[in-house]
């Protein structure tokens, strides 16, 4: 029982950044930081895909911790993005998943 309590509390604990994060905020740090490599609708050109090995996010799946850890320490030739911190990084989580089809 003790085992089950302890899972299902550090699962709780992982996902309460998720459930409070806000998309439509998400969108506005997107619009700003995220769109001009990934594309406004998730969907990078196809020039920037290729030079920077850009996946589209409305057909590939990104665990929130992949979509953190590239934010704020930069993946690939992505450097990490300083400006968007705290509860941003968050709502643009919820955003990149809203793409998702």
């Amino acid at each position: 029982m003790r085992t089950i309590l302890t899972i299902t509390t550090m699962a709780a604990l992982s996902c309460t950044a998720v459930f409070g994060a806000d998309a439509v905020a998400g969108k506005a740090v997107y619009d700003k930081s995220c769109k001009g490599c990934h594309g406004a609708d998730g969907t990078p050109s196809a020039g920037m895909a290729k030079a920077m090995n850009i996946k589209d996010f409305k057909t590939t799946d990104y665990a929130d911790a992949d979509i953190r850890t590239a934010v704020t320490a930069g993946k690939g030739k992505m450097k990490p993005q300083t400006s968007v911190t705290g509860a941003s990084v968050d709502n643009v989580i919820a955003y990149v998943k809203s793409m998702k089809k």
